[in-house]
């Protein structure tokens, strides 16, 4: 880790300055957001929502969404909803989301040219079906969170008493809007 943020963690705990940060494990809101990883996410979603530390259970992957009925995406979702009495889960993905872009040969280069061999590549491949599906890119963030709510609706294991919707934001202003 880069040394000024260890400096700054012993900073911050010698000052106390996670007092006003102090929550409980469940979300106040009983509230579960799946989003995005994006950094310019990481200020903007918690303000344009008016979220508070505690208020909410916030998983985040690349694209914010969820690929088949066997993400493990789903396994954090499902602890959040039956540990944490989650009644309401938001998908929410944002506009320029960089995971729309991605190319499986231009990844698989990347790995190749950052190590991996060949090989190796085509191992993982014939023992994970989703391979091609994790660096897969997509047309339109509105259908894919569309797909990742209705597969969640859909779940086997995904109790009925949850309402689950999706959104967009705009990672310009944060302005939000419902598509499903």
């Amino acid at each position: 880790m880069q040394e000024n943020m260890i400096m700054y963690n012993r900073f911050f705990v010698e000052n106390e300055l996670y007092a006003p940060r102090l929550a409980s494990k469940k979300p106040a809101k009983k509230t579960a957001i799946l989003t995005c990883m994006d950094t310019r996410l990481t200020n903007l979603l918690s303000a344009a929502l008016g979220l508070k530390d505690g208020d909410a259970k916030i998983i985040r992957n690349a694209g914010g969404l969820v690929l088949n009925e066997y993400d493990t995406t789903i396994r954090s979702l499902l602890v959040a909803i039956l540990q944490f009495d989650i009644k309401y889960l938001a998908v929410i993905g944002h506009t320029d989301c960089g995971v729309s872009k991605l190319a499986p040969a231009n990844i698989q280069k990347e790995l190749i040219d950052r190590g991996i061999s060949q090989k190796v590549l085509d191992d993982f491949s014939s023992k994970c079906s989703a391979f091609a599906d994790w660096f897969t890119g997509f047309n339109t963030i509105e259908e894919e969170v569309k797909k990742s709510v209705r597969l969640l609706r859909n779940h086997p294991l995904m109790p009925k008493d949850v309402s689950i919707h999706g959104y967009v934001m705009e990672t310009e202003t944060g302005a939000l809007s419902h598509v499903l």
